[in-house]
């Protein structure tokens, strides 16, 4: 039987090789799918530019599956930027990019390789902690290495 929570959690990205870091804390839907697969859904924040002044756009959603051996992240919604992770602890993953429509190719991904270094996730019987420790690579190219940490609040 599927069963959700509603809890705060705070999502933060940094890279440990480049100057990003990025922190959402917000109320997101906790779904347990069977005893160690969830599903977590949460709206990430507006990105504005000029255009989107003029007409406000819907939310982005942010949906997150998680279990302790592999996630998957993926972020879509009004036509902006979309992406699609795969985490999976000692594989390269695939990572894909949209674009949003106003670009030249507007349906062909962007393909990146990740590889997952490390993943943890901790709780009882609910997810608290997931933290997800990886290379970014384009080709033979790394484009950083990064850290996802995921805290859900009980």
């Amino acid at each position: 039987m599927l069963t959700h929570h509603r809890k705060p959690v705070c999502l933060s990205l940094i890279s440990t090789d480049l100057p990003l870091w990025s922190v959402v804390e917000t109320a997101a839907t906790l779904y347990q799918k069977d005893r160690d697969r969830f599903h977590l859904l949460l709206t990430a924040p507006t990105v504005t530019n000029s255009k989107e002044a003029l007409n406000p756009s819907s939310p982005r959603v942010l949906w997150l599956e998680i279990s302790p051996y592999r996630v998957t992240m993926t972020m879509q919604g009004n036509a902006q930027l979309s992406y699609r992770h795969f985490w999976e602890r000692g594989v390269y993953g695939i990572t894909r990019y949209w674009l949003p429509n106003e670009s030249l190719q507007p349906h062909q991904p962007i393909r990146l390789r990740n590889f997952t270094r490390n993943l943890t996730l901790n709780g009882n019987s609910l997810p608290e902690n997931l933290r997800l420790e990886y290379e970014l690579w384009a080709g033979k190219v790394q484009l950083g290495c990064y850290i996802l940490n995921l805290e859900i609040h009980h």
